[in-house]
Formats: C-alpha cells, structure tokens, sequence
C-alpha cells in the first residue's frame, strides 16, 4: 500500500513539474525595450507612406499605387489630391459610414490588383483611416496611410515640404476638383530625399 501510496504522489509532482518545465519554455517572453522601438519602427514603415514620397511619383508619373479619399463625397467633389479616388466612410460632412462595412469593403476590392494602396482623411491625428485600415486588414485587404492629411496636404503645404521646394512646387498643382480623380501634370524636378532605401 505504501508504494502504491508513494507512485500516486510521485506521478503527481512529476506531472506538476513537466507541467511547469512546458509553461516556462512556451511563456511569452517579456519584449526589452529595444525590441519594441525595432518592432515600432518596422509597423511604421510598414503602415506609412511619406508624402514626399508619394509626390515624387506623382511627379514621375508612377502608376503602381492607388490613393484613396476616406471623406466624404461632397468634400471630395469639392477638392481632393489630384489622382485619388473616393471609397467615402462619411455619408456627408457630418455623418460616419463606419457601418457600411459591406460597401466600403467591397470598393477596396473593386481597385486595380497588384497595387500598393494608400489612404488619407481628414488630418494626420484623424482615426477613419486607422479604422477603416482595421476593418479592411480583418477582410484580408491591406491598405497603407499616407503620413499626413487632407488639411495637411492642402493647408499646411510648406509644413511637410522642404523649404527649397516651395517655389518649384505649388499645392494647387497636386489639387483636383469634381467627381473625377485628375491626372497628376508629369515633372522632371530635383529630389532632396534621394533614392533608396533611405529616401523620403
């Protein structure tokens, strides 16, 4: 009886430290502080895209991308970045569309496959191009965002730009009016940002 009695207990604290031995080898582990500055850096790479950027492919004519307008449909019609189309998640000014998960779903998949997406809205700490970028991503659809805002793009031009260029380039040339996208006008003009990995 006592050896039954002392192979119950052992079977038991066997089983309780190959327990523990497993739970500590799979925990997950703690992130140093430098693994999440590597890990906010590459997410934000990943997820934004520089104006500068954008712009000079503007510039070149690059057809690789689609830009999206989030707002709505009346502020769209009345100016948007020249070249972007209009998936709106506002109904009016005033009124969110976030509910409208089927239509504005289904106008990221009716863009041009094989092309990088960018959004925009309002302004730079604007959530609808967050929001709408999460309900796409639990879709499967990937979308980026531009690093900056209508409001930004449009009115605060020499903000985001470098103070050089504001001569060669005016905000009124990247701006579209009506129901159409535009075509952005084609441009040879230096880049400060280089190329490579480390451009703009």
């Amino acid at each position: 009886m006592q050896t039954i009695r002392t192979i119950i207990i052992a079977a038991i604290f066997g089983a309780l430290a190959g327990g523990a031995v497993v739970w500590y080898n799979n925990r997950p582990a703690t992130p140093t502080p430098q693994d999440s500055i590597a890990e906010f850096y590459r997410i934000e790479n990943a997820v934004h895209v520089s104006p500068h950027s954008l712009r000079g492919k503007m510039d070149k004519g690059d057809k690789s991308f689609v830009l999206v307008d989030l707002r709505s449909p009346q502020e769209y019609e009345r100016e948007h970045i020249i070249g972007a189309v209009n998936i709106s998640a506002y109904t009016d000014p005033n009124t969110s569309a976030y509910d409208e998960k089927d239509r504005i779903t289904a106008g990221f998949r009716a863009l041009p496959g094989g092309k990088e997406v960018i959004v925009y809205c309002y302004s730079m700490p604007c959530m609808t191009g967050r929001k709408v970028g999460q309900m796409l991503a639990e879709q499967g659809i990937y979308v980026k965002s531009l690093g900056i805002g209508w409001n930004e793009w449009r009115h605060f031009w020499t903000l985001w730009n470098h103070e050089h260029e504001w001569a060669q380039r005016k905000v009124e040339e990247y701006i579209a009016t009506g129901t159409e996208p535009g075509v952005p006008l084609q441009r040879e003009l230096p880049s400060p940002c280089g190329q490579g990995e480390f451009a703009c």
